[in-house]
Formats: C-alpha cells, sequence, structure tokens
C-alpha cells in the first residue's frame, strides 16, 4: 500500500482485485477490465459500485455462473448498428472486446448503436460513459438489469429490475457531465449498504413482502420490493428501457433472467442498449460549445452542482493522496 496507512494507490488497488478475479477464474484480459472499473468507482467516491461489488464477481465466477474467461462475439447488422454477443461472460469486457467496430462505425456515420447481449453487468453505467464523452461523443446507455426489485403502483410482485440508465456529453474547456440513475427510488447496492449499516430508508422508498410501505431495507430487500422514481412515470422509463435493453438487445427480460437465475446470485445475464454520437457530424461544431453555455447558465442561475462535480473532487484528491482504504478493501489483502 501507499506510505499513508490509511490510503492506497489507484493502481495499487486494481492489481489487488485483479489478483483475487484471476484466483477465481477469470482471464487477465477479462479481470483487467472489472478491476479497472471496480477501482475507479472506489477512487471517485462511487463505493456502492466499488470494491464492495468484488465479492459479487467472485460469487459469479466460483459459482460458474458467469464465463471468465469469455470472448464476445461482434456482428455488423448495419453501417451504424453493432450486436455483440457476450457469451455469458461480463459486460465491460464485451464493450470493449467491440472497440474496433464501434470506432469504425463513429468515423464512417457519426453513430454507433451497440446492442449488447448475453453479459452480467454488475456496476455502476457511468464508467462506460464517461469514456465516450471523454473522446468527444455524446452517450447513452440502459440495462435491464436482471433482478426483479421494482414494485409499481397496482403490482402485488416486483415486475421491473432497478433498469439503469445513463447520459454523458462533452463540455468545451471542462469535464464531461455524466450521470446514471436506476429507475427505482434507490439503487439496489444503496439499500444493501443501508442494510449493512443499520439505517432506515426514507418513506415512500419501498414495500414489504405484504405490500405495506416500509422504512426498512430488509423488508424490502427479502420479500417486498422498490418503487420506481416518480410513480407512474419511472414505471414506463422501466417499460421503455426493458424494451429497448432486453427486447431489440435480444437479450433477457429481466422476469426471464431472474428466474433461471441460481439462489443467491448477485449478477445477472443482462441486456444492454448504448446509442453513441459524434456531435460534429452535419456541421454541429458548435455544440460543444453551446453545452458549456448551457451550463454555465445552470450554475449561475443556483445549480452550482452539476452531476459529476463530487466524482471528479474525489478523483483529484486520490490522485494526490490516494484512495481512503475502507474495511472492504481490507479484505483483499487478507
Amino acid at each position: 500500500m501507499t506510505n499513508e496507512a490509511d490510503r492506497i494507490s489507484l493502481d495499487e488497488l486494481v492489481a489487488a482485485i485483479e489478483a483475487k478475479l484471476v484466483g477465481a477464474g477469470a482471464s487477465p484480459a477479462v479481470a483487467q477490465v472489472l478491476a479497472t472499473n471496480c477501482g475507479t468507482c472506489e477512487r471517485d467516491g462511487t463505493l456502492s459500485h466499488g470494491v464492495f461489488r468484488v465479492a459479487g464477481y467472485l460469487d459469479s465466477l466460483n459459482r460458474g455462473w458467469a464465463d471468465g474467461t469469455a470472448e464476445a462475439s461482434v456482428d455488423i447488422v448495419g453501417p451504424s448498428f453493432i450486436r455483440i454477443d457476450g457469451h455469458n461472460g461480463f459486460a465491460q469486457p464485451a464493450l470493449a472486446d467491440a472497440r474496433a467496430e464501434i470506432d469504425e462505425a463513429l468515423a464512417e456515420t457519426g453513430v454507433a448503436v451497440i446492442a449488447l447481449r448475453n453479459t452480467h453487468h454488475f456496476s455502476a453505467l457511468w464508467p462506460d460513459l464517461e469514456a465516450f464523452a471523454q473522446r468527444g461523443y455524446v452517450a447513452l446507455g440502459m440495462i435491464a438489469s436482471g433482478k426483479l426489485a421494482v414494485v409499481p403502483e397496482g403490482a402485488t410482485r416486483p415486475v421491473f429490475s432497478t433498469n439503469p440508465f445513463g447520459f454523458a456529453t462533452p463540455v468545451a474547456e471542462a469535464a464531461p457531465i455524466v450521470f446514471d440513475f436506476s429507475t427505482s427510488s434507490m439503487s439496489h447496492g444503496d439499500l444493501q449498504l443501508l442494510r449493512a449499516d443499520g439505517e432506515q430508508v426514507p418513506p415512500g422508498t419501498g414495500v414489504d413482502s405484504t405490500g405495506a410501505d416500509t422504512t426498512d431495507p430488509n423488508a424490502i430487500l427479502d420479500g417486498g420490493g422498490i418503487r420506481p422514481i416518480g410513480g407512474h412515470k419511472g414505471a414506463l422509463l422501466s417499460f421503455m428501457i426493458e424494451t429497448l435493453a432486453a427486447g431489440l438487445t435480444g437479450g433477457a427480460f429481466t422476469y426471464e433472467i431472474d428466474a433461471e437465475a441460481p439462489e443467491g446470485a448477485h449478477t445477472f445475464r443482462t441486456g444492454q442498449l448504448f446509442i453513441v454520437i459524434d456531435p460534429e457530424r452535419g456541421g454541429n461544431d458548435a455544440y460543444l460549445g453551446r453545452v458549456r453555455e448551457f451550463v454555465d447558465m445552470l450554475r449561475d442561475a443556483g445549480m452550482d452542482r452539476q452531476p459529476g462535480d463530487r466524482r471528479y473532487a474525489n478523483r483529484a484528491e486520490a490522485a494526490e493522496h490516494g484512495i481512503p482504504v475502507t474495511d472492504t478493501i481490507r479484505a483483499l489483502f487478507d
């Protein structure tokens, strides 16, 4: 570890995660992608999707539920349409396997529609999208995330997953604006963290197994369900995401994959849709500057905290001082 006893460098953290993943059967290439993803989430303060997630990856590898050596197959089905089959591997390595084809589509047409299926996604969505925005592209992503967890008003049981959705855009002379959010009132990972800490959730977050409102994360996670954001509006967003990320990609709908997953599974074989756009196509070379003006207006109007600000601040602090060492990180070295 670093000289500061309570800090660790990103490289050290990634190496420790890689070793755990390889030890559980992941190929070095897959382990490197997943470890970097977990490490950068931890570095940026997204603790619910950082080192906390390593145990779930290891569980899926050790029980053979996910293939840690899978190599994706990539099919070009149109000038801008790319289909990826991850063959029961993990999502981020599968996306990386299609990098050349995605780049070619963006170079030729300025657009890439990426339909990814048969992969386990077990992280935040923003790292995938930020990578595109850092290269000057606008990107959207959505996931049919594999575990039934959301109970909309009127439903008697969970019928949607948390269905993450994300967006990223470059900004002139500034870091990209990048955000993702689940269409549930709270992410599954945050609920698990609150349960581990013995804390309650705000009213309206979810229901227990009888359908009654509860502030107990245990009751929500064990037989209950999370409410969607915005009532019926969040439920309809989930409907849209399921049809695009599962139906359009050829991946499993949440209700299908939840039924086949082994008891206690942490990762799920999901479908994802990404849409990546080169904003300079069509002569719109003023796009980045216009977005900067828009963001400046929002800050001037009092919205002084924009999506990603906290992550970027945590990233800068980690670059200077290292990443704070938690008990979860210490366990990597046991």
